[in-house]
Formats: C-alpha cells, sequence, structure tokens
C-alpha cells in the first residue's frame, strides 16, 4: 500500500532522547531518595506514559506518581528536553517523503509543547502538518487519543492509506485499535518481541528500511 498520511512517533522513532530523558528520571527518583546507576534500567520510561511508568515500574502511588512528573519537568524542561539527536537518515526521509506529496504528522506521548520545541530545536518542524500529543495537565494522555486527534483534521479518506510509525508498544497497539498500519522500527528502544506482539505490521530495523517501506 501507499501510505498517504504517516504519523510519527517523535522520541526513539524521530529522535535518540536518551540522555535527556534517563537523566530527568534520575532526577526525579533522586527526591525520593531511589538512586539508579544504570541509565539503560531507565530506558523503560522512553515513549511511554510518563506518570504510568513511574506507577508500573517503581510502584509509586498516583498522587507521588504527580509529584514525581513534576520533578521530571524540573530537569527536563530546561535541559533534558535538549540532550537529545535525530537519527541519522531521518531529516533525508523526511524531505523525501514531503517532496513525493505525502502529508506528515507527529503523534506522540511527550507533551506537545515539549514536542515543538524539540523539533523547532533540530529544524524538522517544517516536515509535519501537525504535532499531536497530550497536554501538560494530562489530557489527551494515550497513544490512541494522539493519534485521534491528529487524524481529524484530515479527510476519513485520509485514514484508509494512514500509518503509524513508532519503537514502542503503545504505537503498535494504538494503532491496532484505531484500525490503520503500523510499522514497528528496531533503532528505537522498543525490541522486536516487544512490537511484533503488540501487533506490529511490518518492522524496520533501520532507517534505510523504513524509507523503503514508506516510499512504496
Amino acid at each position: 500500500m501507499r501510505y498517504q498520511t504517516i504519523l510519527f512517533d517523535l522520541d526513539g522513532t524521530l529522535t535518540d532522547p536518551g540522555i535527556g530523558i534517563t537523566n530527568s528520571v534520575q532526577y526525579a527518583l533522586g527526591k525520593f531518595g531511589i538512586n539508579v546507576g544504570d541509565r539503560s534500567d531507565l530506558y523503560c520510561f522512553i515513549g511511554g506514559p510518563l506518570k504510568e511508568s513511574f506507577e508500573r515500574f517503581y510502584g509509586f502511588s498516583p498522587d507521588d506518581a504527580e509529584k514525581a512528573v513534576a520533578y521530571y519537568r524540573e530537569y527536563y524542561a530546561p535541559r533534558g528536553i535538549f540532550e537529545n539527536k535525530v537519527y541519522e537518515g531521518i531529516g533525508e526521509l523526511l524531505q523525501n517523503l514531503r517532496d513525493d506529496g505525502r502529508t506528515l504528522l507527529v503523534a506522540t506521548l511527550k507533551p506537545t509543547v515539549f514536542a515543538v520545541k524539540v523539533l523547532e530545536h533540530f529544524g524538522l518542524n517544517t516536515y509535519f502538518g501537525l504535532v499531536s500529543g497530550p497536554e501538560l495537565d494530562g489530557t489527551r494522555g494515550t497513544k490512541r487519543a494522539v493519534i485521534e486527534q491528529a487524524l481529524s483534521h484530515y479527510p476519513e479518506s485520509d485514514r484508509a492509506a494512514a500509518v503509524m510509525v513508532g519503537d514502542r508498544s503503545h504505537d503498535m497497539l494504538a494503532a491496532g485499535e484505531i484500525g490503520i498500519d503500523s510499522v514497528g522500527v528496531l533503532y528505537g528502544y522498543g525490541s522486536r518481541d516487544e512490537l511484533i506482539g503488540a501487533g506490529a505490521g511490518r518492522i524496520a530495523e533501520t532507517v534505510a528500511q523504513l524509507s523503503e517501506i514508506l516510499s512504496a
């Protein structure tokens, strides 16, 4: 299928935010007296809902998870957001897709205000017709909600030729719930088993493979 509307996850798909996110999580956990020496233990926070991740991975109560998110943002907003880099080949991929007349959107669980800053910082914002993410208060806080919000701005016919590209199970599961195709990328933070188990339609090991899939 030729995909006309392509939704991209941000963290782990367009950019590698590993340093900034794990530094921010370490800062938040430190406020609770929790020290994590190996940042790879915190990669589970990348791509998922932040409050849910504090509850799931560290057993925080809902109230403590809310506090942890606030601490996280104390570090992330001024500093962690820029401890980030664009995956090699992404700029060329986006340019080629846009030149081919595709509609490119971002659907992320990073709050929209932060997602826009990241895209602007790396000069990627001009490729996308819309950036859909949660509000800072948690509104639109599921992957399904941000995808649906993005697609709601385009004709219904676009949904039949839409695909979600991401690196975590949330991306694949939400696409399946909505009824659009999905491509899981392995250069991010999700494993092959995670992506296939969540229903990924296709798998791209590299940005080059992703380009082949999307350019067809």
